[in-house]
């Protein structure tokens, strides 16, 4: 073999060495990146997205509360007859089906307790608590769509049968919607945030790491019942006023 072949050879071996030590540094770097994100160098930064929506559902209880003997029965059925007036009242002021829900049956018994002397009860055992009457309590809950007719149904309830009706709230029926909306805005200035930071610091802006989310949805607004009119007092216009849904996320980029 030419001392030129040999070193031709020679070369080659060189160039396939250095091509493998190259390929096997680039994988152990990629791999190791993947299996330890924390082994490099990263930054985070935040960002804040925020919609404002108007609540498109109130939300209220009414209960029926009715006391009587120990005739179950009769107390079922008198507690059930108020309950579907009231509920037949709703239906009529144009409240779906679907909107009306049982939310709560109990019935409760009441009873008479004695209380003995110290001398009696050493003489004779203290009767034991007796069974002198039952309470039941019926709770329904009402999702109103129609802000127009809000009060007209709370005081209607109470005339129809009912004994009580609870706080009212406005809600967001749907909050996937603007949680998207504020979220997809978080995230875009969270990315704008990151490009401007590298930009500023004279670096690349790497792959993103991760990300993580935190947010609130709005409390339910509540009225309290002196305020709404029910026991027959007047009505006022009920107004939802508008709600924030905010997201907050945090993204992690790597440095290049």
């Amino acid at each position: 073999m030419s001392d030129k072949l040999r070193n031709y050879l020679g070369i080659a071996v060189i160039i396939s060495i250095l091509v493998l030590a190259s390929s096997a540094w680039s994988y152990t770097r990629s791999y190791s990146k993947s299996i330890e994100p924390s082994s490099f160098r990263s930054f985070s930064v935040s960002g804040e997205g925020k919609v404002i929506t108007v609540p498109d559902v109130a939300e209220f209880t009414f209960s029926v509360v009715t006391e009587g003997e120990t005739d179950i029965a009769g107390l079922q059925d008198e507690n059930t007859g108020k309950v579907n007036q009231a509920i037949a009242f709703v239906k009529s002021s144009g409240v779906d089906d679907k909107d009306i829900k049982t939310q709560s049956y109990n019935l409760t018994p009441r009873y008479q307790r004695y209380s003995c002397p110290r001398a009696a009860v050493e003489a004779e055992p203290c009767p034991p608590p007796e069974i002198v009457g039952y309470t039941i309590t019926q709770t329904i809950l009402v999702k109103v769509r129609d802000f127009t007719v809000i009060g007209n149904i709370l005081a209607g309830v109470v005339q129809s049968g009912a004994n009580t009706v609870s706080q009212l709230n406005f809600t967001i029926d749907d909050p996937d919607q603007f949680q998207s909306e504020a979220r997809a805005e978080a995230i875009a200035k969270a990315n704008e945030k990151a490009k401007s930071i590298a930009k500023a610091a004279g670096f690349r802006l790497g792959r993103l790491l991760s990300i993580s989310e935190s947010g609130r949805t709005p409390p339910p607004v509540f009225f309290r019942e002196a305020a709404l009119g029910v026991g027959g007092a007047v009505t006022p216009d009920i107004e939802p006023g508008s709600q924030e849904v905010v997201v907050n996320v945090t993204m992690s980029y790597e440095i290049e």
